[in-house]
């Protein structure tokens, strides 16, 4: 089992104890979504802790997503509810990239692959994906090499 899974069943457990009943709703859902992903497929697996922080980025942009919606639908409550949940996912998140490092790792890419147009976009994102996956926006990214190649 990976290491941030049974970090994440620890707090659920403390969550629960503590009575935090957002922590606690939130870290459930987090864990039944990581049961569901290893049960899918055709055989049972475990995720590894880069496939945990994949899903942890996935359901926080749901929330973030979700808590945007209800802003603009006028549900205050709901929106307040769902940026806390994503409060607490990227508590597990790895610490994201600020805007200078991803443009240094955009330029070493470019340099080691050598790109010099458009056509060359997916050699710099097959070398900067692994490198800023979960802790970057991938259409941040995406948009930056594009500039930069254009």
């Amino acid at each position: 089992m990976s290491e941030l899974k049974v970090r994440l069943k620890s707090d659920l457990t403390t969550a629960m104890k503590a009575r935090d009943k957002v922590r606690t709703a939130t870290l459930r859902m987090v864990l039944a979504a990581i049961s569901t992903e290893e049960a899918s497929g055709s055989t049972q697996r475990s995720l590894s802790d880069d496939e945990v922080t994949k899903l942890l980025v996935r359901e926080t942009k749901k929330r973030r997503e979700a808590a945007e919606a209800f802003d603009k639908g006028g549900r205050v409550d709901d929106a307040a509810n769902e940026r806390a949940e994503s409060e607490i996912l990227s508590d597990y998140l790895p610490k994201p990239l600020t805007d200078e490092e991803v443009s240094q790792v955009i330029t070493a890419a470019i340099t080691e692959t050598g790109a010099s147009g458009m056509k060359e976009m997916g050699k710099v994102m097959k070398v900067v994906n692994p490198q800023v996956a979960g802790r970057a926006d991938g259409a941040r990214v995406a948009a930056e090499v594009k500039s930069r190649l254009a």
